[in-house]
């Protein structure tokens, strides 16, 4: 079981910048990927950023050159660094972490989410 504590959440400006922070905890040692998700009233849930273990990174085209995402394993945290915010990246933002079954699969963690409202 992994156990996902979202933080860093707020009230900004347009361009200006904030920093999410995803804490896990329990078997954290199996977490392989893990994500930013977002979703705003209305609409679906979106990726916004993903990391691997290996610290591959992929990032949503609304996103790229504007957000950075990293993760530190020995202390099992992940971290989105978010710049040039704009209105429309307004959300609630959550953090996904997934583990290997021991048959196959995986399982799929979720945190609570952080809400990120940009003001024009």
């Amino acid at each position: 079981q992994v156990q996902l504590v979202e933080s860093g959440g707020g009230l900004v400006q347009a361009g200006g910048s904030l920093r999410l922070s995803c804490a896990a905890s329990g078997s954290t040692w199996s977490i392989l990927d893990m994500g930013w998700y977002r979703q705003a009233p209305g609409n679906k849930r979106e990726l916004v950023a993903s990391i691997s273990r290996g610290d591959s990174t992929n990032y949503a085209d609304f996103v790229k050159g504007r957000f950075t995402i990293s993760r530190d394993n020995a202390k099992a945290t992940m971290s989105l660094q978010m710049n040039s915010l704009k209105p429309e990246d307004t959300a609630v933002y959550s953090c996904k972490a997934e583990e290997p079954r021991p048959m196959g699969g995986l399982n799929t963690y979720w945190g609570q989410g952080t809400q990120v409202t940009v003001s024009s």
